[in-house]
């Protein structure tokens, strides 16, 4: 790391240019559609290749962790979403040949939630479905799977999602504990059971609480993402400015119905919930009152510029084009192609955009001035910040990726227009079908052509992915 800071330091990056895009004025909504137009590139369709469709998107509301949803479980919100796709598409519901969901800490008594969801759904018990798990990135991995699986033949029509759970998660007893009550459970007499007890110290009650941490490293993500916003120079002002552009335009598009996505659901005992509750929009005077949350006391990440833990799910339904066609749909966009990358999780943790955004666009044979529509998860400010200012390093790209020239930065008033993680929320297995419908409205509303998602996830992993729209 120390490397990466000295070199990135030196190079002839501007440590200034996200400040100045990060504090330029925001567009209205009317000035970027004026500006809008329907391209005339050419299409992705390649010959012998089926066409893969995003027919629709849903999501429940994100909320903060500990409030509406605090007494449910992941299998309800997961399945709030299939009946609000369900509702939506008015897809019969043993229409689908598979259901996939993506989850990250796994509610023990649902291991499959998939399967669980799909049931409570109402879907038809012969629908066979799985769950997977790769981190921020899993509901990326059920859409590309269930894209797989339809252009392998194996299906016509897949429902892809994703649902988190952070309000209960699963605390563990300690392992000398664990292995005490195995014990006990396996003893065959009193005096054994007795003497079992007998053992148990203070210390064995002390429980192991979940982390967002590494395995491989023990270091959390929010260490990670400050020393990565050290080691390219992203100021405590530049991620302020990013975080705060965020809620500003997730709170734009809330107000204006953009966000067509979520789905009203009906907690039970409580009110109906509409809409997400982590949009605000604070101030820099505020913001700059924060202290750092995990490099203390002269860390930059703060509450402020992080992602909040969120509850949510979200549901996709993909199909063939010519099943969606057949069945009435009129489709969103196409799912073009995908990548998946991987890296050094120590010091390149979160650098996954910088890596799967060329690498996706050079399997299509587009460039960056292609893409009318950017969305990238944004995990931390800090983390946004650092994957641009390595995107736009011609350095980093000869030093790291084996690229004669840099990446390129996305420009601003392309990226990210209707907020991000950092307001929206960021429900671990759900936020990848968010961004993917995402683009697909975006590209709707704004005229474009073609849309890249792109997200970080833990383990020093990466997904990206292109989206065509489907024409109107």
């Amino acid at each position: 790391m120390a490397m990466l800071l000295n070199s990135v330091r030196r190079s002839p990056l501007n440590p200034s240019k996200a400040v100045h895009y990060a504090a330029r004025t925001l567009s209205t909504t009317s000035q970027i559609y004026a500006q809008a137009q329907v391209k005339s590139k050419k299409t992705l369709a390649r010959p012998g290749v089926k066409n893969i469709v995003l027919v629709e998107g849903v999501r429940t509301p994100f909320l903060l962790s500990g409030t509406a949803y605090a007494d449910l479980m992941p299998h309800d919100l997961a399945r709030a979403a299939l009946q609000g796709l369900l509702h939506k598409t008015s897809l019969p519901k043993d229409a689908v040949d598979y259901i996939i969901y993506g989850t990250v800490i796994q509610e023990v008594k649902t291991s499959n939630v998939a399967r669980e969801a799909a049931l409570g759904a109402g879907f038809s018990d012969k629908i066979p479905a799985h769950t997977v798990t790769m981190a921020c990135i899993s509901s990326n991995q059920a859409m590309t799977t269930s894209a797989g699986m339809i252009a392998a033949g194996q299906c016509d029509a897949v429902v892809a999602g994703g649902v988190e759970f952070m309000s209960d998660v699963p605390i563990r007893h300690s392992r000398k504990m664990r292995k005490t009550m195995l014990a006990l459970n396996r003893a065959k007499t009193l005096g054994q059971r007795l003497s079992l007890i007998g053992s148990i110290r203070m210390a064995h009650l002390s429980p192991e609480l979940p982390a967002v941490a590494e395995f491989s490293t023990a270091e959390t993500m929010g260490h990670s993402a400050d020393r990565l916003a050290a080691a390219f120079g992203v100021s405590r002002l530049e991620q302020d400015d990013f975080a705060l552009r965020s809620h500003s335009l997730a709170k734009k598009a809330q107000e204006e119905g953009l966000l067509q996505d979520v789905i009203a659901f009906k907690v039970p005992g409580r009110d109906i919930v509409s809409k997400d509750n982590g949009i605000r929009p604070s101030s820099k005077e505020q913001m700059a009152k924060l202290k750092p949350a995990f490099v203390k006391p002269h860390g930059t990440v703060t509450a402020a510029n992080s992602s909040f833990l969120t509850d949510g799910a979200s549901a996709v339904l993909i199909m063939s084009e010519e099943k969606a066609l057949a069945m009435g749909y009129k489709p969103k966009a196409y799912l073009r192609d995908f990548v998946y990358v991987s890296q050094d999780p120590k010091d390149q943790l979160l650098l996954g955009p910088t890596y799967a955004t060329p690498k996706v666009l050079d399997r299509a044979g587009l460039t960056m001035d292609d893409i009318d529509v950017f969305e990238f998860h944004e995990a931390f400010a800090g983390q946004i910040m650092a994957n641009l200012k390595a995107m736009d390093s011609d350095w980093f790209a000869q030093t790291y990726m084996g690229r004669k020239v840099k990446v390129g930065t996305p420009p601003m008033e392309k990226f990210n227009l209707w907020g991000g993680s950092l307001s929206l929320g960021h429900p671990f297995g759900a936020t990848g079908c968010r961004l993917v419908t995402t683009v697909a409205h975006r590209l709707q509303k704004e005229g474009g052509q073609y849309g890249l998602v792109a997200a970080c996830a833990a383990g020093g992993q990466g997904h990206g992915m292109l989206i065509e729209a489907y024409p109107q």
